[in-house]
């Protein structure tokens, strides 16, 4: 079967917004006893992938492992839905590591207010004590959007996405 053409870059761009506008939880992957443990959690996305805010409670066990390990990755995927095969549904992870943004931080206030504007129902939450807004930084997005279209970008050129192909038996 023969793979399918790459994406433009513009639309690669264009499909995960479309995702993480669409999809508004994903899975945070964090260590515990060295295994991975997955939590659902809410997401903002900064300006592009490589930033990422998430609202966490210190009494969670996913905030007490990043307390301890700092290594995370961000699950996101399109929803099922019948008619839908399951293996082409979208979905992207991001990996990196995490670190609580300080109230004192010059981008705390917006971040907050578009976090609520997206969340509003999140408002009581931000008075708890044991709540902190989280930047995660991120260096390494996965994306796929169907058979055949599987992309990776990184850090140092977060708007480049580079179509994954299988590689070619000699």
């Amino acid at each position: 079967m023969p793979m399918p053409d790459a994406m433009s870059n513009d639309d690669v761009e264009a499909a995960w917004w479309a995702l993480v506008e669409q999809a508004r939880t994903g899975v945070l992957l964090t260590l515990r006893n060295g295994h991975p443990f997955g939590s659902h959690v809410l997401y903002l996305i900064g300006d592009d992938w490589t930033r990422v805010y998430l609202h966490l409670s210190r009494l969670a066990l996913h905030t007490q492992q990043l307390l301890q390990d700092a290594r995370v990755s961000l699950f996101i995927a399109e929803s099922d839905r019948p008619g839908k095969n399951p293996s082409a549904l979208q979905r992207m992870n991001l990996q990196g590591t995490a670190s609580i943004l300080p109230p004192t931080h010059e981008s705390y206030e917006s971040v907050k207010q578009r976090y609520l504007e997206k969340f509003p129902q999140a408002q009581m939450m931000f008075g708890f004590g044991d709540f902190a807004l989280w930047a995660l930084q991120m260096s390494d997005a996965h994306l796929v959007l169907g058979f055949g279209h599987a992309y990776q970008s990184g850090l140092t050129a977060p708007r480049q996405w580079h179509h994954q192909k299988p590689e070619k038996k000699s």
